[in-house]
Protein backbone atom coordinates (compact mmCIF):
# COMPACT_ATOMS: atom_id res chain seq x y z
CA UNK A 1 0.00 0.00 0.00
CA UNK A 2 2.52 2.37 0.61
CA UNK A 3 4.04 2.48 -2.73
CA UNK A 4 1.19 3.48 -3.75
CA UNK A 5 1.59 7.12 -1.73
CA UNK A 6 4.30 8.70 -4.53
CA UNK A 7 2.04 7.78 -7.34
CA UNK A 8 -1.10 9.44 -5.61
CA UNK A 9 1.10 12.32 -4.57
CA UNK A 10 2.39 12.55 -8.19
CA UNK A 11 -1.45 12.17 -9.65
CA UNK A 12 -2.63 14.89 -7.34
CA UNK A 13 -0.35 17.30 -8.12
CA UNK A 14 -1.15 16.58 -11.78
CA UNK A 15 -4.84 17.40 -11.11
CA UNK A 16 -4.10 20.31 -8.77
CA UNK A 17 -1.92 21.65 -11.57
CA UNK A 18 -4.95 21.36 -14.30
CA UNK A 19 -6.84 24.22 -12.22
CA UNK A 20 -6.54 26.99 -14.63
CA UNK A 21 -6.54 30.50 -12.50
CA UNK A 22 -6.34 32.37 -16.16
CA UNK A 23 -9.60 30.89 -17.06
CA UNK A 24 -11.60 30.68 -14.36
CA UNK A 25 -10.14 34.31 -13.10
CA UNK A 26 -11.79 35.48 -16.75
CA UNK A 27 -15.30 33.81 -16.40
CA UNK A 28 -15.54 35.09 -12.72
CA UNK A 29 -14.95 38.77 -13.98
CA UNK A 30 -16.43 38.75 -17.16
CA UNK A 31 -13.31 38.58 -19.29
CA UNK A 32 -12.73 37.43 -22.72
CA UNK A 33 -11.81 33.73 -22.83
CA UNK A 34 -7.63 34.26 -22.48
CA UNK A 35 -7.51 31.68 -25.05
CA UNK A 36 -9.33 33.12 -27.57
CA UNK A 37 -6.95 37.00 -27.92
CA UNK A 38 -3.04 38.05 -27.76
CA UNK A 39 -0.55 34.68 -27.89
CA UNK A 40 -4.03 32.64 -26.84
CA UNK A 41 -1.69 31.60 -23.93
CA UNK A 42 -4.17 31.01 -20.67
CA UNK A 43 -1.46 33.02 -18.00
CA UNK A 44 -1.09 36.28 -16.00
CA UNK A 45 0.93 37.66 -19.19
CA UNK A 46 -2.01 37.37 -21.92
CA UNK A 47 -4.52 38.46 -19.15
CA UNK A 48 -2.62 41.33 -18.70
CA UNK A 49 -3.02 42.46 -22.63
CA UNK A 50 -6.83 42.56 -21.49
CA UNK A 51 -6.52 45.40 -19.69
CA UNK A 52 -7.08 44.78 -16.31
CA UNK A 53 -4.22 44.32 -13.77
CA UNK A 54 -6.28 43.17 -11.16
CA UNK A 55 -7.14 40.24 -12.62
CA UNK A 56 -3.49 39.54 -14.15
CA UNK A 57 -2.21 39.52 -10.27
CA UNK A 58 -4.90 37.42 -9.00
CA UNK A 59 -3.97 34.82 -12.17
CA UNK A 60 -0.13 35.43 -11.46
CA UNK A 61 -0.38 34.62 -7.35
CA UNK A 62 -3.24 31.54 -8.25
CA UNK A 63 -0.61 30.03 -10.75
CA UNK A 64 1.86 30.39 -8.45
CA UNK A 65 0.48 29.20 -5.54
CA UNK A 66 -0.64 26.04 -6.64
CA UNK A 67 2.97 25.13 -7.80
CA UNK A 68 4.23 26.08 -4.02
CA UNK A 69 0.89 23.89 -2.37
CA UNK A 70 1.81 21.27 -3.94
CA UNK A 71 5.18 20.61 -3.23
CA UNK A 72 5.11 22.15 0.22
CA UNK A 73 2.20 19.29 1.10
CA UNK A 74 4.26 16.47 -0.40
CA UNK A 75 7.19 18.22 1.78
CA UNK A 76 4.82 18.39 4.78
CA UNK A 77 3.75 14.45 4.07
CA UNK A 78 7.48 13.12 3.10
CA UNK A 79 8.22 11.49 6.67
CA UNK A 80 4.69 9.83 7.28
CA UNK A 81 3.55 8.64 4.17
CA UNK A 82 7.67 7.60 2.69
CA UNK A 83 7.37 10.26 0.17
CA UNK A 84 11.44 10.60 -0.80
CA UNK A 85 13.55 12.81 -2.57
CA UNK A 86 12.67 12.23 -5.73
CA UNK A 87 8.51 11.61 -5.32
CA UNK A 88 8.67 15.36 -4.01
CA UNK A 89 11.18 16.29 -7.32
CA UNK A 90 8.30 14.08 -9.41
CA UNK A 91 5.49 16.16 -7.20
CA UNK A 92 6.76 19.49 -8.70
CA UNK A 93 7.29 17.96 -12.42
CA UNK A 94 3.85 16.81 -12.02
CA UNK A 95 1.86 20.01 -11.22
CA UNK A 96 3.68 21.98 -13.80
CA UNK A 97 2.79 19.42 -16.24
CA UNK A 98 -1.14 19.97 -15.46
CA UNK A 99 -0.91 23.29 -16.05
CA UNK A 100 0.59 22.67 -19.20
CA UNK A 101 -1.53 19.90 -20.41
CA UNK A 102 -4.57 20.46 -18.19
CA UNK A 103 -7.29 17.71 -18.08
CA UNK A 104 -9.99 20.09 -16.95
CA UNK A 105 -9.36 22.36 -20.13
CA UNK A 106 -8.98 19.96 -23.03
CA UNK A 107 -4.77 19.81 -22.31
CA UNK A 108 -5.02 23.68 -23.51
CA UNK A 109 -2.47 24.82 -20.71
CA UNK A 110 -0.23 27.74 -20.03
CA UNK A 111 3.37 28.33 -20.54
CA UNK A 112 3.89 27.06 -16.52
CA UNK A 113 6.23 29.89 -15.61
CA UNK A 114 4.76 31.10 -12.26
CA UNK A 115 3.68 27.70 -11.25
CA UNK A 116 7.31 26.46 -12.19
CA UNK A 117 8.57 29.52 -10.14
CA UNK A 118 6.32 28.48 -6.96
CA UNK A 119 7.29 24.90 -7.14
CA UNK A 120 10.77 25.72 -7.20
CA UNK A 121 11.00 28.07 -4.54
CA UNK A 122 9.02 25.42 -2.38
CA UNK A 123 11.72 22.54 -3.46
CA UNK A 124 14.39 24.75 -2.55
CA UNK A 125 14.10 28.34 -1.54
CA UNK A 126 17.83 29.46 -2.59
CA UNK A 127 17.50 27.88 -6.07
CA UNK A 128 14.05 29.71 -6.46
CA UNK A 129 15.32 33.19 -5.22
CA UNK A 130 18.30 33.30 -7.85
CA UNK A 131 15.78 32.19 -10.22
CA UNK A 132 13.23 34.40 -9.49
CA UNK A 133 16.02 37.24 -9.26
CA UNK A 134 17.12 35.89 -13.13
CA UNK A 135 13.62 36.49 -14.04
CA UNK A 136 13.46 40.23 -12.88
CA UNK A 137 16.62 41.36 -14.20
CA UNK A 138 16.08 40.05 -17.33
CA UNK A 139 11.99 41.17 -17.38
CA UNK A 140 13.39 45.10 -15.92
CA UNK A 141 16.04 45.36 -19.07
CA UNK A 142 14.75 43.71 -21.99
CA UNK A 143 10.96 44.24 -20.64
CA UNK A 144 10.21 40.35 -22.67
CA UNK A 145 8.32 37.78 -20.11
CA UNK A 146 8.96 35.13 -22.61
CA UNK A 147 12.92 35.76 -22.60
CA UNK A 148 12.79 36.35 -18.94
CA UNK A 149 11.20 32.81 -18.34
CA UNK A 150 13.15 30.83 -21.16
CA UNK A 151 16.72 32.53 -19.85
CA UNK A 152 15.82 31.62 -16.21
CA UNK A 153 14.61 27.78 -16.98
CA UNK A 154 18.00 27.58 -18.22
CA UNK A 155 19.69 28.63 -15.52
CA UNK A 156 17.63 27.04 -12.80
CA UNK A 157 19.26 23.60 -12.70
CA UNK A 158 22.49 24.89 -13.51
CA UNK A 159 22.48 27.29 -10.13
CA UNK A 160 21.02 23.63 -8.43
CA UNK A 161 24.13 21.84 -9.38
CA UNK A 162 26.81 24.85 -8.63
CA UNK A 163 24.50 25.37 -5.27
CA UNK A 164 24.06 21.55 -4.06
CA UNK A 165 25.97 19.45 -6.71
CA UNK A 166 24.49 15.91 -8.36
CA UNK A 167 21.65 14.30 -7.40
CA UNK A 168 17.95 12.88 -8.04
CA UNK A 169 16.38 16.73 -8.16
CA UNK A 170 18.64 18.06 -10.52
CA UNK A 171 17.93 15.71 -13.65
CA UNK A 172 14.05 15.98 -12.81
CA UNK A 173 14.34 19.59 -12.75
CA UNK A 174 16.09 20.21 -15.66
CA UNK A 175 13.37 18.11 -17.67
CA UNK A 176 10.86 20.52 -15.86
CA UNK A 177 12.79 23.35 -17.33
CA UNK A 178 13.47 21.65 -20.56
CA UNK A 179 9.62 21.58 -20.98
CA UNK A 180 9.20 25.23 -20.33
CA UNK A 181 11.58 26.34 -22.84
CA UNK A 182 10.01 23.63 -24.99
CA UNK A 183 7.02 25.63 -24.94
CA UNK A 184 8.22 28.64 -25.26
CA UNK A 185 9.33 27.53 -28.97
CA UNK A 186 6.78 30.18 -30.69
CA UNK A 187 7.76 32.86 -28.42
CA UNK A 188 12.12 32.22 -29.19
CA UNK A 189 10.61 32.27 -32.97
CA UNK A 190 9.09 35.52 -32.49
CA UNK A 191 11.98 37.29 -30.65
CA UNK A 192 14.31 36.09 -32.92
CA UNK A 193 12.22 37.79 -36.04
CA UNK A 194 11.55 40.91 -33.80
CA UNK A 195 7.48 40.13 -33.29
CA UNK A 196 7.24 39.25 -29.73
CA UNK A 197 4.90 41.16 -27.42
CA UNK A 198 6.65 43.35 -24.56
CA UNK A 199 5.45 43.45 -21.58
CA UNK A 200 2.10 45.00 -21.11
CA UNK A 201 1.51 45.13 -24.61
CA UNK A 202 -1.46 44.41 -26.06
CA UNK A 203 -1.06 42.01 -28.79
CA UNK A 204 -3.47 41.95 -32.19
CA UNK A 205 -5.72 39.08 -32.57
Amino acid sequence: MNALYPLLAIGLAYLVGSISFAVIVSRVMGLADPRTYGSRNPGATNVLRSGNRVAAALVLAGDAAKGFAAVMVALALSVEFGLGEATVALVALAVVVGHLYPVFHRFRGGKGVATAAGALVALNPWVGIATLLTWVIIAFFFRYSSLAAIVSAIFAPLYYVFLFGTGITGPILAILCGLLVWRHRGNIANLMSGKESRIGEKKPG
